[in-house]
């Protein structure tokens, strides 16, 4: 019956598959491989859940550590297709993007670890070290793996002609489409110093706004209007008692921050009203909250990354995460405990410093061949 069922029906089939049973299901024969070559199975990653995707934030090699949410599995994965040691900037879908940390001066670059596929980026117009980077996922790629993107850098340092660095004030961006940079607007001067000092790389969007977060008290957003080319700041209550604090993305179209107070183990979810105030739609579960901090009543060294319909609480790869995924029907969402990637294969794995993603697996074929 499978060897007569037509390409379209098998590809359908194929789609529900998560990545690791396709990826057997294409090698059993010529007539399944063939179909998954065929028709790319564009759609393979959209029916599943985000995969938890960790790279340690020292040099220790080019490997990174995925978390199956399906299986309940840590697997370890090889970088060593990358020329150069990298950062995690965010992921778009099933690629991420990335930046060598043998240079200062910011370059980009895109790959689908589960291919072993790269490509880099042309250089930015502006040469600029530790800029604050955006991206806005256009169209209906969201998890697809061929998204049409746009990157926006803002900010950092640039050298003056005469010797010497100054803050840049200018915004560049890259079209996915016109693969090249071009600069779109000002950067006032008091933004661009906090996005360069104060700023990590995570951003979100959110109707026509980028967003960054300080990343020290008291914690502020900055926001980019795209259209209008415009910056704004936004004040958020208790700032000078949150411990940690990340902007995540959330299918309600809100602004959301997740943060952890000072001398406690409490951590929650705040949103954004359309009259800008501030409330809290979550809370995470006082227990897990405790044992993500193994006891001690600091989320110092706490992380958090997020999707629409997915966030994950996380400190070291061996400490556990804490993590929320939204009901199917969207009307609400569960927290659930994870535990750390301490064995793999029977080899036992160092607990280190991470940084993480949660990414769209997909085998397909990319433009990036």
């Amino acid at each position: 019956m499978w060897s007569s069922l037509p390409y379209d029906l098998l590809a359908t089939i194929f789609s529900y598959l998560p990545p690791d049973a396709f990826a057997r299901a294409r090698s059993v024969c010529h007539l399944w491989h063939t179909c998954a070559k065929l028709y790319n199975l564009q759609s393979v990653s959209q029916h599943h859940l985000a995969w938890f995707l960790a790279l340690p934030t020292r040099n220790r090699g080019r490997r990174c550590y995925l978390h199956n949410p399906v299986a309940d599995k840590w697997h370890l994965l090889s970088l060593d297709f990358l020329p150069d040691p990298v950062r995690p900037v965010c992921s778009i879908g099933s690629f991420l993007l990335s930046r060598p940390t043998n240079s200062t001066i910011l370059q980009l670059v895109l790959c689908n670890p589960f291919t072993r596929q790269f490509r880099q980026l042309p250089l930015l117009n502006i040469s600029r070290t530790n800029p604050a980077v955006g991206v806005v996922v256009e169209g209906q790629a969201q998890n697809g793996p061929y998204p049409h993107f746009i990157i926006y850098v803002a900010g950092g340092m640039s050298e003056e002609p005469h010797g010497g660095a100054t803050y840049e004030t200018t915004v560049e961006l890259y079209d996915s489409r016109q693969d090249k940079w071009q600069i779109v607007g000002p950067v006032p001067v008091e933004f661009a110093v906090r996005l360069t000092v104060w700023t990590p790389n995570e951003c979100v969007y959110i109707k026509g706004m980028l967003y960054w977060i300080t990343s020290a008290r008291a914690y502020s957003v900055m926001g980019f209007d795209i259209e209008s080319n415009t910056w704004q700041e936004l004040n958020i209550p208790m700032a000078n008692s949150m411990e940690f604090a990340t902007l995540v993305p959330r299918r309600s179209g809100r602004l959301t921050i997740v943060c952890g107070k000072c001398g406690s183990d409490a951590a929650f979810v705040m949103e954004l009203e359309d009259d800008e105030t501030w409330y809290v739609s979550e809370k995470v579960p006082n227990e897990m909250g405790k044992r993500l901090l193994g006891g001690k009543e600091s989320w110092g060294s706490t992380k958090c990354v997020g999707v629409n319909g997915a966030m994950c609480l996380y400190r070291e790869i061996g400490s556990g995460m804490i993590v929320w995924r939204e009901a199917e029907d969207g009307s609400g969402g569960e927290w659930s405990w994870v535990d750390g990637c301490r064995f793999i294969r029977g080899e036992q794995v160092q607990n280190v410093a991470i940084k993480g993603m949660l990414i769209h697996p997909s085998l397909a074929s990319s433009w990036m061949c």
